[in-house]
């Protein structure tokens, strides 16, 4: 930073234009760790790289790459910024041009309130099936053959039977599905199968979005299909899942986005799908990959023979509106670049994830707005949120034998943005509370209280620990649910069935028995909403892992505490709790966090590790016992999905993070997709360090695939050196820090590993 006295500019200049690269926050300091440190002003260099743009340089406009920059996340006021601001002291009145990504309406909203920006939205990645490989494709086929020869040659089925058990233990599949693995394979193999269809079929990435280009070929075939494989709108006529269509031009019995993979397909075979695949037809799985394959072969054929009325209507959709749409993409990303340093209008576009039904938010290259937000949760989310309640409540039934009462759950505000609010929605169903909206405008204007003669079940005392940009952006939800936790907190009914009632009744009285005015204690037995010091942002877990600053689980869980443990209200906006934080934390039974879409997951970014795994880590450890951890699955808006935690941490790590299939993606992107592997095996690891879920063979998944693969080792190696010494630094620390328990001969292959690093 400093040569001869002087603050140097690290950048390159093309003629008119510069290209530099954006300072950190703090010398000697993690850059990712102090991203949202409201606490840690700029140093002088920080300030010198936007003066000298501004002042010496002279530059007319700023255009920011990348999600997201540290830049809006500077201390100040959330919003209504002031020139003791730092965003506004750094930026003054430059403009701010800032491509981003469509789906990310929440911290592109951050950075229109605390950079001026001007958005130019962009595409998300390229999407695909995942579909089975290696071992995982191996069992599939010994399946089938398995059932073929349990009618035809009985002591071919018992060799083969020994076969799929000796693969299922040496893939650690037995492990991981938790199989009560008996002589009758009937009793285990459905749910082997079962999922390894709903592995073939999960969404993932294939490869990243490259700014100004719209996906071609298999890529854009891909994509295509993503984005009408479930309902959109209204879900009729045109806007039906292409797949439910074709079931029905074909008069197929089930539902091929809603069935159990695993059953026997008894309905008929048409010879349009007899013809698409080769393959064995036994399971409603099989009948869905077939959907899928005529699906894409449609998209792929422009005179593609009519299969029925149906399908007739979503296919010339597509062709008409969706695929130009997708098409334009590219061309309208750069025109809205160019438009906006010619200081132009950019049109504005709506935001949201177009793989989850918006297909509105086609053509890209938009400067996005996001929503009313006096209409949340609005009636769809309502729907959605209260369906995905009744599914956690019967999970939880199923796995702890008794009803849920006390739950924890993480809310963030881009999620909110996108889903227009099923998180809140989800919880005041928890709780047995329903919005009440006005006719017309359709802005929440009340709550009803819903009757336990109409729930069936106790109400559950739902604990938010809500994010900074969800403070923020947010105030009139926070408002909304603290009046509905106080309004539950009211009732007279029995203890069993309001725990949230008799909670706060004997908080109150213990609190004012310790000295507390009797209305403060009242107040704080009531706190329900907690979240980051005002003009604070983030978990704080992340800095602990990435500065390697811990040494257990608790010291995680202590970070996650005094990071969240600030009370928010109608009467309270960021009041420190600590103490009241912890109380509620240690009486859960379960922590919940959802997930919208599928274009991302949770080993994509650092905040799911932070919030649903620092919760986790800190009630277990405060409670001194294991809690349950459940993953909302809301990409497909109609048919929620509840998982446990570690069943959704096993499906990304077969579907996502160990398959050459997304390997093979990032390979076409040199240094950044060398960076997302590295990215993927530090998620993996924090999770781990956080809620304790990450079993050895996952570790050996992803060092298989990453380090021991020739290949693979020697693209990150070429394109991003200083990754691959990331990897297996991670992997080592993972077995010195006990998580990685048993690695066998990968420790001393891991380490050589290193020490060859070194020393080239």
């Amino acid at each position: 930073m400093f040569r001869a006295g002087r603050m140097m500019i690290a950048g390159l200049r093309f003629g008119l234009a510069f290209v530099g690269i954006q300072p950190a926050r703090g010398y000697q300091l993690d850059p990712a760790a102090i991203y949202h440190d409201a606490a840690l002003v700029p140093p002088h260099g920080y300030l010198a790289f936007y003066f000298w743009l501004r002042e010496v340089f002279g530059a007319d406009a700023l255009v920011h790459v990348g999600k997201h920059g540290n830049l809006e996340w500077l201390p100040g006021k959330g919003v209504g910024l002031s020139a003791e601001c730092w965003p506004d002291a750094v930026m003054g009145p430059l403009p701010n041009i800032y491509p981003f990504i469509v789906n990310d309406p929440g911290e592109g909203a951050q950075a229109k309130r605390r950079a001026q920006a001007v958005i130019i939205d962009h595409l998300m990645p390229p999407l695909t099936r995942a579909e089975n490989y290696g071992p995982l494709r191996d069992l599939e086929r010994l399946a089938d053959e398995y059932y073929d020869a349990s009618l035809l040659d009985p002591r071919r089925a018992v060799q083969l039977r020994g076969e799929i058990l000796e693969l299922v233990k040496a893939t650690a599949l037995d492990r991981e599905l938790e199989l009560s693995i008996s002589d009758d394979p009937e009793s285990w193999l459905p749910q082997l199968d079962a999922y390894l269809c709903d592995l073939k079929e999960s969404q993932i990435r294939d490869g990243l979005h490259v700014f100004g280009e719209s996906p071609v070929g298999g890529l854009r075939d891909d994509t295509l299909l993503s984005l009408v494989r479930i309902p959109r709108g209204d879900g009729k006529g045109a806007n039906a899942s292409l797949l439910r269509a074709l079931a029905t031009d074909l008069q197929l019995s089930r539902d091929p986005l809603d069935c159990n993979w695993a059953e026997p397909w008894e309905g008929p075979r048409p010879a349009l799908l007899e013809r698409v695949s080769i393959d064995p037809w036994r399971s409603n799985g099989d009948t869905r990959e077939r959907l899928e394959l005529l699906a894409l072969e449609m998209i792929r054929a422009t005179d593609h023979p009519s299969v029925g009325p149906a399908s007739d209507l979503v296919i010339h959709s597509l062709r008409q509106v969706v695929a130009p749409a997708l098409d334009a993409c590219g061309p309208a990303e750069i025109g809205g670049v160019l438009a906006a340093l010619e200081g132009r209008f950019v049109l504005p576009g709506p935001s949201g994830a177009p793989s989850r039904g918006r297909l509105d938010t086609l053509p890209t290259g938009r400067n996005f707005f996001t929503l009313d937000v006096r209409n949340l949760p609005t009636p769809t989310a309502w729907r959605l949120g209260f369906q995905s309640a009744s599914l956690l409540l019967e999970r939880h039934l199923q796995d702890e034998g008794d009803h849920l009462r006390q739950l924890g759950l993480s809310v963030w505000g881009t999620a909110t943005m996108r889903t227009g609010g099923d998180d809140i929605a989800q919880a005041l169903a928890l709780m047995g509370v329903r919005p009440v909206w006005q006719a017309g405008s359709q802005r929440v204007e009340d709550f009803e209280i819903l009757p336990l003669s109409l729930l069936d079940r106790p109400r559950v005392d739902v604990t938010l620990r809500v994010s900074g940009f969800f403070r923020d952006a947010f105030a009139n939800l926070i408002r909304l649910f603290d009046a509905a936790v106080q309004a539950v907190a009211e009732l007279d009914e029995p203890e069993d069935m309001n725990p949230l009632a008799a909670r706060v009744k004997l908080e109150s009285a213990r609190l004012a028995a310790e000295g507390l005015a009797v209305d403060d204690a009242r107040l704080q037995a009531g706190w329900r909403i907690f979240g980051a010091q005002p003009g604070a942002y983030g978990a704080g877990v992340q800095g602990a892992i990435e500065e390697r600053q811990w040494q257990d689980r608790a010291e995680l869980a202590e970070v996650y505490l005094n990071w969240g443990g600030y009370a928010y209200g109608a009467q309270d906006a960021g009041t420190p709790a600590r103490a009241r934080f912890a109380q509620r934390l240690e009486r859960l039974q379960a922590v919940l966090q959802n997930q919208d879409n599928r274009e991302h997951d949770i080993l994509d970014s650092n905040d799911y590790y932070q919030f649903q795994g620092g919760m986790l880590a800190a009630a277990e450890t405060l409670r001194g016992e294991k809690v349950a951890s459940y993953h909302g699955d809301h990409s497909q808006p109609d048919l929620p999905r509840i998982r446990s935690l570690k069943e959704e941490l096993g499906r990304v790590v077969r579907s996502r993070a160990a398959n050459p299939k997304w390997i093979a993606g990032m390979k076409r992107h040199g240094y950044k997709g060398a960076f997302e592997l590295a990215a993927t095996v530090d998620y993996l690891f924090a999770f781990d360090a956080t809620s304790e879920l990450i079993d050895d063979h996952q570790y050996q998944l992803l060092a298989d695939a990453y380090l021991m693969d020739a290949d693979t080792r020697d693209f990150i190696q070429q394109h991003n050196p200083d990754a691959l010494r990331d990897i297996a630094e991670r992997l080592v620390e993972a077995q010195q820090r006990g998580l990685w328990e048993h690695p066998g001969d990968y420790r001393e292959a891991i380490e050589n590993l290193l020490l060859d690093i070194e020393e080239q």
